[in-house]
């Protein structure tokens, strides 16, 4: 007789594993419909049928944790062992949890749906004010279109903006590398022999700046005397 029972309640315990799988992938399917960006104002076929087969796989989980629960009383207080009862539990939770579930998004659709029915409403009714006064839709284009100058100038004036701190940021910069070459020319007039070494440099480096036009220039005469 244990035997029997401990069958009957592993195929009992997988049909209802299998069938919470089922629920969780028609779930995935089913919030789909929820956070589509274009929701249709009425359900679609696909919406429905989706929603009626979680509900129906509710149901007969609902029946086999009834039997489970059933089977598990049939038990003696000896056979009936904890983990069982565990099982049971969490075959419990799962279910209650899965019916929140389909309410939560049962909710979220109908919310989202009338929010689309109430949009499209609004954009109706603005589009046939605007056919029956087409004096109104003309001024609202001018005021459009004023904004969008508006907005381009709004864009000019800041990078012109930018560019005027940028190029009062580059004077003082300028301004202060002026200030650092005087002041290192001040220092050097003040070192003895500094101006000699500095004006001795400049001299060599225009005495090899003259050889070295001097022997260019021969170069190239020599290239057009033999070519």
């Amino acid at each position: 007789m244990s035997t029997s029972t401990g069958n009957g309640w592993a195929q009992l315990r997988q049909q209802t594993r299998s069938l919470e799988a089922q629920t969780d992938t028609l779930f995935h399917t089913y919030s789909r419909f929820a956070s589509a960006p274009n929701i249709p104002p009425k359900p679609i076929e696909e919406e429905t049928k989706t929603e009626s087969q979680i509900q129906d796989l509710l149901e007969k989980r609902e029946n086999l944790i009834s039997q489970l629960s059933r089977l598990l009383d049939s038990e003696s207080l000896l056979t009936a062992s904890a983990l069982k009862q565990n099982n049971l539990a969490l075959h419990r939770s799962t279910l209650s949890e899965h019916r929140s579930t389909l309410s939560r998004l049962r909710a979220s659709i109908h919310e989202a749906r009338q929010r689309a029915n109430l949009l499209s409403n609004v954009r109706s009714d603005i589009s046939s004010y605007r056919s029956q006064h087409p004096e109104t839709a003309e001024a609202d284009y001018m005021l459009d279109e004023r904004s969008r100058i508006d907005r381009s100038h709004g864009v000019a004036d800041s990078v012109l903006s930018q560019a005027y701190a940028v190029n009062e940021q580059f004077g003082t910069q300028r301004e202060m590398l002026g200030n650092v070459q005087r002041r290192i020319v001040g220092a050097a007039g003040k070192v003895p022999g500094i101006n000699g070494l500095i004006g001795r440099i400049g001299a060599k480096k225009r005495r090899d700046g003259i050889i070295m036009g001097s022997f260019i220039a021969f170069c190239m005469l020599m290239l057009l005397y033999f070519t």
